[in-house]
């Protein structure tokens, strides 16, 4: 009989869960949410990082179309091409990139089938150059 009653006190037993850490980890996150809310700058009194223009400088500079430097094959030799002015050789290319402004940077978009040493050439003298920003356009089908 004593077995019985062992058996009936282990299932009297209950479990009781101490909530007190449950409940300091809850208003901990509630402080931490309340004051990270406050000490946030909401994003309508953000100044934004925008460089204006005015006057006389902002229409000329608007005004510029950008500047592409082709990298082209024609008639099986690579060439560059700037507008309408083509050339053949490092030298005629870093002369006439030469007289480009420097703060509109240069685009320079390279032809399917253009040796690498070309392109990176026209690369490399835009950058000997300090053009402000220098962008590789790739060929598109």
């Amino acid at each position: 009989m004593w077995t019985r009653e062992r058996k009936d006190d282990r299932r009297r037993e209950r479990i009781t869960l101490n909530l007190a850490s449950m409940i300091d980890v809850t208003f901990l996150l509630l402080i931490y949410f309340l004051v990270t809310a406050v000490l946030a700058e909401p994003e309508d009194r953000l100044t934004p990082d925008l460089q204006v223009q005015t006057g006389e400088a902002a229409g000329r500079e608007a005004d510029l179309e950008p500047q592409v430097l082709e990298v082209l094959i024609a008639d099986g030799q690579p060439i560059y091409r700037l507008g309408s002015i083509v050339m053949a050789s490092r030298a005629e290319l870093r002369e006439r990139l030469d007289a480009l402004p420097r703060s509109a940077g240069v685009f320079i978009r390279v032809g399917d089938g253009v040796p690498v040493g070309f392109a990176v050439t026209a690369i490399q003298v835009a950058r000997d150059l300090d053009f402000e920003q220098v962008t590789y356009v790739p060929h598109s089908p």
